[in-house]
Formats: structure tokens, sequence, C-alpha cells
């Protein structure tokens, strides 16, 4: 597993336990000392995992408000606690973090969702976050190491779900797109 994924991880559960003790911000710092000792006691990732829940969590407004946007068949409140905290990590890495590309974004919820989640949560995760994309695509909205990494090559691999609004029910499949 590499430091970012295991970072991710580890947010993503300190993210869960904040959520599902009711979003008590004044202990999250102890839920991630926590999480720390327990799955990873010498490791040492540069404070990522920090700038992760704590961009979560200044964001966490718009962040719900996007999930809801993008997800309108499912309220926030019906969305199971591991898929709404993966989507809130995802779509603040998406988003609001401008130094990872989206597609690693999108990826690495994705494959958190196959760790994590149920066995739809992939394709849930995969629907929202790829409409998200999709429409940042349209608005010629892609953050600057989007554009930095296109110049690199001519395709971009990225899954997508088959609509904006997903649900469970729908399939997602792996598509190359040209940009």
């Amino acid at each position: 597993m590499s430091n970012r994924h295991l970072s991710r991880s580890i947010a993503m559960q300190t993210l869960f336990e904040w959520d599902f003790h009711n979003q008590a911000k004044k202990s999250v710092s102890e839920m991630l000392a926590f999480n720390l000792a327990e799955f990873a006691p010498d490791f040492d990732d540069n404070g990522f995992i920090k700038s992760l829940i704590d961009g979560v969590l200044k964001n966490a407004a718009k962040i719900d408000k996007m999930i809801e946007k993008y997800a309108p068949e499912w309220p926030l409140a019906q969305i199971t606690l591991v898929d709404r905290n993966i989507l809130r990590l995802g779509i603040f890495e998406l988003k609001f973090n401008e130094e990872i590309p989206s597609k690693v974004a999108i990826n690495e919820s994705i494959e958190l969702a196959k760790t994590f989640g149920g066995n739809s949560s992939g394709k849930f995760i995969n629907g929202v976050l790829g409409a998200i994309y999709r429409e940042m695509v349209e608005k010629n909205q892609l953050k600057k190491v989007d554009l930095e990494n296109k110049k690199d090559t001519k395709e971009e691999a990225i899954e997508l779900s088959p609509s904006p609004s997903p649900s469970l029910s729908q399939s997602a499949e792996i598509k190359k797109i040209k940009i």
C-alpha cells in the first residue's frame, strides 16, 4: 500500500468516526492520533492526513451541497457513513486541493470504496465524482495540475458513470476519453 493511499485510508476512518460522533470537531485531533497509533504507529506522512481532514472540515458545507447536487436520489442522511465520508474526501481532493490530479482523486476514492464500502459503493462513488469531473471539463474548470498532465498525454483514462445523477443500480465502466 502506498503512503498516500494509507494516508487517505486513515483520513477516511477518522472522518467516519467524526461523522459517527455527530461531527464533534474538538475531538477530531484525538481521533486522528488514535487512528495513527492503531493503524500506522511509525508512519510519517509529513502532515498529509491532517491536511486532508482539515480541508474536508473547512469545506464541509460546500462539499455536502455538492453531494446533494450530484446524488439527488440519495439524501445525505441516507448515504452510508462510509460512502458519505469517502465522497467528502474525494470531493475535497477533486475540487479544493489543487495539488492532486483529478483522476488520482477519483481513482483513490473508488479504491477506498471498494475496500471499506459495500458491493455498490465503488459504482456510487464513481458516479458522483465522475459527474463532478464531467462538469469541470464542460465548464473548463480543470485544475492547473490536470492541464499540465494533459499536455503530457493525449489520452486520459478515467472511470465515468453513464449519467450525471448516479444511482446504486447503475453500472459503471472504465472508458478512455480523448481530451
